[in-house]
């Protein structure tokens, strides 16, 4: 019997060894299962993994770059893979790995797992994981190597130091070391030192775009160095789209100039001279973004700017630090002077916060629930006579639809009382410069009497309101419970 047991155990071991070691690969890419996933992350010392969705555009938008990426690594003869995971299919191995949202990237080094941070371009993809599992800058003995280097990346940073134990180069490699976005290089060869014309230490940033190349001056610091890199990897001025998206509002500058062009009615050949000459003058400080109008996909971006197609060409300045303040100049003057006058006048602070507001409707009171705009609110929610509840709103928000009939039977409920006003407001054409919006629906309470502001994160149900509004305590949910209730992010939006 024991024998006999044995002999199964030995059976399905092997069966279950087989069956780990059967991974398809699909485009060079691992197809990863539960099956083979930990023999995979365990056998192969470095394994980026992604968990995608079928259906997921940010996963399609991925896909080819994948690809591209694992060619090049091949090409290389790196021992580094890439993988993926259905995590629709898979969803035991997804929820073991946290996986919250796709595409999620997970690096596996020796099988122990790290979020991948990088960028979603091919070369930002092999570039993070050169990092990851290399020395933070490749050695450079000779002019060609130094060449190779340059041309493979859009931007390379590469450190001249006859000491490479030197204090400067200690910090030139703590910078490359804390850069996943580009390739660094360092050498000490007097060939290469001559080849780019450099006496003593230096830092030189090739690009393949603007300038060509930017030298680093003053003192040689992981910090003086790393905004360097961020000020000009970067073109002067850049055309937003899916791949420049995440290097736009992830890099170091937080405030944007937006200039709304379109390509079919020749406003890229009319005006990107004049934004040019101006982006020179104001690098490191604000970043000029071109948003190419006539993109389907990009007719949110007006709408979450209050803009319309017929005021194109147009500005904006979005400051990401302020919740995404934005601001308007007074004509959209797109000459270098009035290019150069409105970004001064931010820089000086100058310029007023710019709010959304929708027309004040004829018969915003005419329902139960009244309907708010940016221009009556105050004088609606800050009337010391009444409670009054607001919902702020996104009208493409499905927890907003669900609350939509509860809200409009707390509405008749109160209509009588002339100590209580509901209302609502839809907060993605609306912007108050006392009340950031963070998710949807938001619900505050307006106290009579002293204009305290209480925020409601009880349940939504007609009991739980009325309660609340008439001072009762409502039961709260955590943090956790709202977010497992799916509350929508206002800043989803674009």
């Amino acid at each position: 019997m024991r024998v006999g047991v044995s002999v199964a155990v030995v059976l399905t071991t092997l069966a279950l060894a087989v069956i780990a070691e059967d991974i398809s690969t699909d485009e060079g890419v691992l197809v990863l299962t539960k099956g083979n996933f930990q023999k995979a992350t365990e056998d192969n010392e470095f394994v980026l993994v992604e968990f995608y969705a079928p259906w997921c555009g940010h996963c399609k938008a991925l896909a080819p770059e994948y690809v591209k990426a694992a060619a090049k690594l091949t090409e290389m003869e790196s021992a580094i893979k890439l993988a993926k995971v259905d995590a629709t299919e898979e969803t035991e191995l997804a929820e073991e790995h946290g996986v919250r949202g796709y595409p999620t990237l997970k690096f596996f080094r020796n099988g122990k797992p790290m979020d991948y941070n990088g960028g979603r371009q091919a070369d930002d993809i092999v570039n993070w994981l050169l990092k990851k599992t290399g020395p933070p800058a490749k050695a450079i003995a000779s002019v060609d190597e130094a060449k190779a280097l340059i041309d493979a990346s859009p931007v390379v940073i590469i450190g001249f130091f006859k000491d490479q134990e030197s204090a400067g180069a200690k910090q030139f490699l703590a910078a490359a070391g804390a850069t996943d976005d580009h390739p660094f290089g360092i050498t000490s060869e007097d060939v290469v030192f001559k080849e780019y014309e450099v006496e003593g230490e230096g830092i030189i940033l090739f690009k393949d775009f603007d300038e060509g190349k930017n030298k680093y001056e003053g003192e040689i610091t992981e910090e003086g160095i790393s905004k360097f890199v961020s000020a000009n990897s970067l073109p002067l001025v850049v055309d937003f789209n899916h791949e420049t998206a995440s290097k736009i509002f992830g890099g170091e500058i937080k405030s944007h100039l937006l200039i709304f062009l379109s390509k079919e009615a020749g406003h890229y050949d009319t005006h990107m001279e004049a934004c040019m000459n101006v982006a020179k003058s104001f690098k490191g400080q604000v970043l000029f973004v071109t948003i190419n109008t006539d993109e389907e996909d990009h007719s949110r971006i007006l709408e979450f700017f209050g803009m319309k197609k017929e005021e194109v060409p147009g500005l904006r300045i979005i400051k990401l630090e302020e919740d995404m303040a934005k601001y308007k100049p007074d004509t959209y003057d797109l000459s270098e002077s009035g290019l150069t006058n409105f970004v001064q006048q931010f820089l000086d602070g100058k310029l007023k916060q710019h709010l959304l507001s929708q027309d004040l409707p004829e018969d915003w009171d005419k329902e139960p629930v009244k309907v708010l705009v940016a221009s009556n609110f105050d004088e609606v929610a800050f009337n010391k006579d009444n409670d009054v509840l607001v919902e702020f709103y996104a009208p493409w928000c499905g927890h907003c639809k669900q609350l939509a009939p509860i809200y409009d039977q707390l509405g008749e409920k109160f209509k009588d009382d002339d100590t209580v006003v509901i209302a609502k407001m839809d907060a993605t054409v609306n912007e108050l410069e006392h009340t950031k919006i963070q998710s949807f629906p938001t619900l505050k309470l307006y106290k009579k009497g002293t204009n305290e502001v209480e925020h409601y994160s009880g349940e939504r149900t007609l009991e739980a309101l009325s309660s609340f509004i008439k001072g009762d305590v409502a039961e709260e949910k955590d943090e956790e419970e709202e977010d497992e209730e799916g509350d929508v992010p206002a800043k989803d939006e674009l």
